[in-house]
């Protein structure tokens, strides 16, 4: 079910469960159209997505901040970071890539 007009699915050739299982090469195939769809929606802002096991992307438009994906603090509870431990997240990624 759509959640806002032209919310639409792109789903890679590849098949798999989550994100770290697909090939880079599918990946880099993927994000240009990914690209192209959200802008093809004719809307400034829009939110990409994927909620289930099987690798895919939710491209939703946001033509205002009523429609399509809504975030705010009750669906979204975001903390206060420090920026010691900001500091430490960022270099543990950074020696994973």
């Amino acid at each position: 079910m759509p959640v806002s007009e032209g919310h639409a699915l792109v789903i890679p050739k590849y098949h798999g469960e989550t994100l770290k299982e697909v090939p880079d090469e599918y990946l880099a195939d993927i994000g240009p159209v990914v690209r192209k769809v959200a802008l093809a929606t004719g809307v400034k802002d829009f939110n990409i997505i994927q909620h289930i096991p099987h690798v895919h992307f939710h491209v939703v438009p946001k033509p205002n901040e009523n429609e399509g994906l809504v975030l705010d603090a009750k669906n979204w509870p975001m903390k206060k970071g420090e920026s010691d431990a900001l500091a430490a997240t960022a270099v543990k990624m950074k020696s994973r890539i």
